[in-house]
């Protein structure tokens, strides 16, 4: 029998499409040029959430340094923290780059991704977004080096693996078992946020058997509310005796694992029943692994 959850709000069961694969803008360059790769993240007031990101940059740099061209390798944080891109990107025309490879460490295209980070390095001219950005005290910055961005993580199946591993881990016997994927969203992009969480979902129900499977924001979309959690958990509880929570993000921030996601857990009339650990994408081999071979692909287009 085939499961049919209607959820409230900003959740929903999930029906299953497919997205197109993101395509790496191509350039040319000789072989004298000067490269470097920046590592954008989004940035966080949490330092355990920065901490995992600049370990991405640890992780990753000696593979990247061995690579054609590149001399450089650096981490950047695209609000709240220093380095800023802009100080990042004026530390690589101070040393006369030729070219840098901007590597965001997004799940999937967003207002930040398609529209903040093409700001910020003057690649887009948009006087609304600008005022947003000096209203967030973001620095606005065009660069004399080129800069290709290259496209986010969910163009590969590295999200699906690792949302499968980790629901593995949390629940080995799947049996009788829904799954809540917890994700930030986007207003803007929200039909690319749901096609994200429909392809991982469609992909656990595929490799695990696993039926009933919902999604729910909890981010700015949301209020940062925790009633879409917890609504999503009551309603798989209607089809399930467990219920695994699985936060789609991308690091350990407590505000979100903790004060939304925790608490809507601990909150649920059965929470005796709901499988969940405070954890994020990150740490995963994985990753470290798409960021080398993404600024490999570039590099041989370059």
């Amino acid at each position: 029998m085939k499961y049919i959850v209607t959820l409230v709000a900003f959740i929903s069961i999930l029906t299953f499409t497919s997205c197109s694969d993101s395509q790496v803008k191509s350039t040319s360059m000789d072989t004298s040029k000067k490269v470097g790769v920046l590592i954008v993240n989004h940035g966080s007031h949490s330092k355990l959430w920065r901490d995992m990101l600049k370990q991405v940059e640890e992780n990753v740099k000696d593979s990247l340094m061995a690579l054609p061209h590149i001399q450089s390798v650096k981490t950047a944080f695209m609000e709240y923290n220093e380095p800023s891109i802009a100080t990042q990107m004026k530390g690589f025309d101070a040393e006369a780059y030729d070219e840098v490879i901007v590597v965001p460490l997004f799940l999937t295209v967003s207002s930040h991704y398609s529209h903040d980070i093409p700001v910020i390095l003057g690649q887009k001219i948009d006087p609304k977004n600008v005022q947003y950005l000096q209203k967030e005290k973001i620095e606005v910055y065009k660069p004399k080096t080129n800069v290709t961005i290259v496209p986010p993580m969910n163009y590969t199946t590295l999200l699906k693996k690792n949302i499968e591993r980790r629901v593995k881990e949390l629940v080995p016997e799947t049996d009788n078992t829904g799954v809540l994927l917890v994700a930030y969203g986007d207003k803007q992009y929200n039909q690319q946020w749901e096609e994200l969480v429909e392809e991982i979902g469609k992909y656990l129900q595929v490799k695990q058997g696993i039926e009933s499977i919902a999604y729910a924001w909890c981010g700015h979309l949301v209020g940062y509310s925790t009633q879409p959690t917890k609504d999503g958990i009551q309603k798989l509880f209607e089809l399930e005796d467990k219920v695994a929570v699985i936060p789609v993000l991308v690091a350990n921030d407590p505000y979100f694992q903790n004060d939304i996601i925790q608490t809507a857990v601990n909150e649920s009339e059965n929470s005796d029943n709901v499988y969940y650990k405070q954890d994020a994408i990150l740490p995963d081999p994985d990753v470290n692994n798409w960021v080398i071979d993404i600024t490999k692909q570039t590099i041989n287009q370059l």
